[in-house]
């Protein structure tokens, strides 16, 4: 039986919302077999309340949610990452830091609820879709095959971010 719990890294430009719902969604359904972690490559320094409050509503983990760059994961002494997943379009685009190990890389695009603008239910909807697409690729994530070659293992991850939300609920148990 495999006991090696298998690092995540979600980043995005401001690690505020899309990468923070990833990174509690991976804890969430990863159930210790994966631990998922966030960063962004210019961190706006908080967290956006309505991503915090999402993952209340659901009593997911908020507790020491922060706002980071992902300098902290290439420095030495960091976890060493198996996966390293690009949420937003913008940090796909972007010259990353060298992640050592070599971790398993793909771009998981999703639309930024945080440039919502309007009523407090259609930023919330925002939200709410945006986490809905997440927790759908996290699901078929954690069903890879991690006994596959490294080459299976990243064209399933990469196939997974070319999966379109089809709007569903999603939030199943």
């Amino acid at each position: 039986m495999d006991t090696k719990v298998y690092n995540v890294l979600f980043l995005c430009t401001g690690n505020s919302a899309r990468s923070i719902l990833a990174e509690s969604l991976m804890d969430y359904w990863g159930q210790g077999r994966f631990k998922g972690y966030s960063a962004g490559s210019f961190p706006k320094g908080q967290v956006h309340p309505l991503a915090l409050r999402l993952l209340d509503q659901f009593g997911m983990r908020t507790k020491d949610m922060r706002s980071k760059s992902w300098d902290e994961f290439a420095a030495p002494g960091a976890p060493v990452m198996d996966f390293v997943l690009t949420v937003c379009d913008q940090a796909a685009g972007e010259r990353c830091p060298v992640w050592p190990g070599h971790p398993i890389t793909a771009h998981w695009g999703v639309p930024d609820p945080a440039a919502i603008d309007g009523s407090d239910a259609m930023r919330m909807l925002a939200f709410r879709q945006a986490f809905n697409a997440l927790e759908r690729r996290i699901k078929l994530f954690i069903e890879v095959r991690l006994e596959a070659s490294r080459r299976e293992i990243e064209k399933r991850v990469q196939e997974i971010g070319r999966i379109q939300d089809d709007g569903g609920e999603g939030r199943t148990q």
